[in-house]
């Protein structure tokens, strides 16, 4: 097998690389693949240190038959006939990238989606979360603090590594504030690992709603504690990943007694929003802050200040609640969003590593063994020119329905 790690395309540049070079030279000598790097001047590991690993560094790699990448490759770079690997954010119907979809279809490219690799239970085998959590946290609490103007912490992606940030965490002093984290897996709990290295008190839900405090505390949420049965039936778990539209938001008691939100769930568009443009309204909503890691793009989202997908370059918006529109932001009436949605690409070394890692640990042996790999074919989202076996329910998104 030949694999092609390839120039990421996507504007805004990503710098991320889905191997590093001591894994591309690890991968070399264990396995019989062949590995080749093309040449780009935006990665966060240089053209050099692969070529230092022995890694063959090319301006093509259009003559191997698997390429990988980690954002979306625009529709004039895709190459027919190959196996492709990169985030396509299409399963869930995501109207700006339906075209890609059909580029993909159109020029008989296998898609292994690194979203869908999973393993018999369902549970992801490869994923950025972690550090989406990390950065995703640290810019919430770095926003409240420009917008209140208590307390000064500098851009994740200015420090060296997480290793620094962490230093720069034990010299801060916080005012009495109140954060929820929603969601329990990977991002979520990346989000909580910098609340607790920065000394913020954990607190449980009930507490949370119930008490004031004279110092910033945090509290977790799971699906049951913001989720209820509309025809109040018992909260289990299943049911509501099954039937997530049997369910509706009872987040409307955290509006009132929050003021930063870091929104780290996965959402299914059936799944209900947390609170509406409505709710935003009322003179009790509280939540100033909002650092939406999910980021899925309003109308269809969780979140329904979240308009569009801010960056790295410009990562805040202000969302004016009367007008529902884009406004100057730490203003009355204005909600701060952090909405960028590559936030691991602001600590890449450390984030690429670590994709690295899992990659080879659980994907690399399926990839190679693919004919035969139940891991691959869950997620191959297409091959052949038609959709993958298990994402025939994107059959009316391709068609424009």
């Amino acid at each position: 097998m030949k694999i092609g790690i390839i120039r990421e395309g996507k504007v805004p540049p990503d710098s991320r690389v889905p191997i590093i070079p001591t894994q591309c030279a690890y991968i070399l000598d264990k396995y019989a693949v062949d590995m080749k790097v093309q040449r780009s001047d935006g990665r966060c590991y240089s053209n050099q240190e692969y070529i230092d690993e022995g890694i063959n560094v090319v301006d093509s790699v259009d003559d191997c038959e698997v390429l990988m990448g980690v954002k979306e490759v625009p529709i004039d770079q895709l190459v027919p006939n190959k196996t492709y690997l990169f985030f396509s954010h299409t399963i869930k119907k995501q109207a700006y990238n339906r075209k890609l979809l059909l580029a993909i279809l159109e020029k008989n490219i296998r898609l292994i989606d690194y979203e869908t690799l999973t393993d018999e239970k369902g549970k992801r085998l490869i994923a950025f979360g972690r550090f989406a959590g990390i950065v995703g946290a640290h810019n919430g609490i770095m926003t409240y603090g420009a917008r209140t103007g208590s307390f000064s912490l500098k851009r994740m992606n200015d420090c060296k590594d997480y290793a620094e940030a962490k230093d720069h965490y034990k010299k801060l002093k916080f005012p009495a504030f109140k954060t929820v984290v929603t969601g329990t897996g990977r991002v979520a709990s990346g989000a909580v690992e910098v609340l607790d290295h920065m000394n913020i008190r954990r607190v449980s839900p009930e507490e949370f709603l119930s008490n004031d405090y004279a110092e910033a505390v945090y509290t977790q949420l799971a699906c049951k504690d913001y989720v209820e049965h509309k025809e109040g039936l018992d909260f289990e778990n299943s049911d509501f990943y099954k039937n997530p539209e049997a369910y509706k938001s009872q987040f409307d008691a955290y509006t009132k007694v929050t003021d930063l939100l870091i929104n780290g769930i996965y959402w299914d568009n059936k799944a209900p929003a947390f609170f509406s443009k409505a709710d935003m309204k009322k003179s009790d909503f509280k939540i100033s802050v909002i650092a939406d890691v999910t980021c899925d793009i309003a109308p269809v989202s969780s979140i329904p200040s979240t308009l569009f997908a801010s960056t790295i370059a410009d990562p805040l918006f202000g969302y004016n609640v009367e007008t529902e529109k884009v406004d100057d932001l730490h203003k009355e009436g204005v909600v701060d969003m952090m909405t960028i949605d590559n936030l691991p690409n602001e600590m890449p070394r450390d984030a690429s590593e670590s994709f690295g890692e899992q990659f080879i640990a659980s994907v690399l042996s399926e990839l190679i063994n693919s004919e035969n790999s139940e891991v691959i074919e869950r997620a191959t989202v297409a091959k052949n020119g038609k959709l993958g076996s298990h994402f025939q329910y994107l059959k009316d998104y391709v068609a424009g329905s």
